[in-house]
């Protein structure tokens, strides 16, 4: 690839709050459940030498819930089945063995992992429903950013930067806006940390030749990290944005395409004497 074609860095990133609202690894959430679960154990201890309580396991659902509001599902049944593990070799009778002397006991353990299972699913959801709600609102707030810089005659040398931002944020996810010049593109804004390899050139070519999407890591296009979708402006020239959706913490999106549909026709209603940097 020819050395022109290195992605400009001069763009300020912008961090991403929905990327940081999923920035948490899934390492991190499994560890930070574990250790709820050994607060709990803790707590239980605590209040089992203080006053004899039949609920005792109850405990045991508080790191259930705390695991399903921040960390997700995964990370809340983890805590779920090792509490009842917990609470039945600790404190079940015989103590310090997984054996229940007791069949009420068996009723207790069963209705633990009962109420455990229910508390992590409906944390999970209020999660999930909060996660998607935040990224809704962050994707709003790109696109009227983006919006606002085309209403206001933005220079496109501000314009395509500013709209490889807005990508970047709608999508937690590295992203880039290559421009046609004499039959080759050129990045002329990026966000991310977005890097452009060879592969990712030559499919970002085909996309603009053919005018159709490439998605990254599926054949022909294999090698390439980054999906492409060719734009035509009112002005003439012919742009490649690029989004590095392999990257996204939660994943690929199921429809990308809406999204970066809307991005590009902010690109395209921008004014006709507008030039994209060269």
């Amino acid at each position: 690839m020819p050395s022109d074609l290195a992605v400009p860095s001069s763009t300020p990133d912008l961090e991403a709050p929905n990327a940081r609202l999923a920035g948490t690894s899934a390492v991190t959430g499994y560890a930070l459940s574990l250790a709820l679960v050994g607060a709990a154990t803790i707590a239980a201890f605590v209040v089992d030498h203080i006053v004899q309580t039949p609920n005792l396991s109850l405990v045991f659902v508080l790191p259930v819930i705390g695991a399903a509001l921040s960390f997700g599902w995964g990370p809340a049944l983890m805590s779920a089945l090792l509490g009842v593990a917990v609470f039945d070799f600790l404190f079940v009778e015989p103590r310090l063995s997984f054996e229940v002397a007791n069949p009420t006991d068996l009723w207790a353990l069963a209705l633990l992992l009962l109420v455990a299972a229910i508390a992590s699913t409906v944390g999970a959801q209020s999660r999930r429903r909060a996660v998607e709600a935040r990224r809704a609102a962050e994707q709003a707030e790109a696109l009227h950013d983006l919006a606002h810089g085309v209403i206001r005659a933005a220079p496109s040398q501000d314009l395509i930067p500013m709209a490889a931002r807005s990508l970047g944020r709608i999508f937690a996810a590295p992203a880039l806006i290559l421009v046609e010049k004499a039959g080759t593109l050129r990045p002329a804004g990026s966000s991310g940390g977005a890097t452009l390899t060879p592969a990712d050139h030559e499919a970002a070519q085909w996309a603009l030749a053919n005018g159709k999407p490439t998605r990254a890591e599926t054949y022909p296009f294999d090698q390439a990290a980054f999906d492409f979708w060719p734009v035509a402006t009112t002005s003439g020239r012919r742009l490649v944005l690029g989004v590095k959706l392999a990257a996204r913490a939660e994943g690929r999106p199921d429809t990308p395409d809406r999204l970066v549909d809307l991005v590009a026709g902010y690109l395209a209603a921008a004014r006709d004497g507008r030039r994209t940097p060269a």
